[in-house]
């Protein structure tokens, strides 16, 4: 059983806040079944985390786009399915939260 998108989002700001670091929402999706892509600074650059299909069958996080490109991605992926999350988080080792709580699908 998968779990609601909105309920993810929101224990993933949550576990970022509890670290001492910040998190908002950049657009919102659908609260049941929207897909979520994750922003984070790394190294004073924005760094976009999306779910890929892995050779195991599952989903896994990956860096879908950098720097510059992040906002023409979010655009790009928003046309696409506006029930998509965009999430922005600013947290030591923010990579590592996305995939402890947002894990895998």
């Amino acid at each position: 059983m998968r779990l609601a998108a909105g309920l993810k989002v929101s224990a993933l700001l949550r576990t970022v806040q509890a670290v001492g670091g910040f998190g908002v929402v950049l657009a919102r999706g659908d609260q049941e079944a929207g897909s979520i892509a994750v922003v984070v600074r790394e190294g004073g650059e924005e760094l976009l985390l999306a779910p890929v299909m892995a050779l195991s069958g599952r989903y896994a996080w990956s860096e879908a786009a950098r720097g510059e490109a992040v906002a023409g991605w979010v655009s790009r992926a928003r046309q696409r399915d506006p029930d998509l999350w965009v999430v922005e988080i600013e947290a030591a080792d923010a990579m590592r939260l996305v995939g402890e709580t947002l894990g895998q699908d």
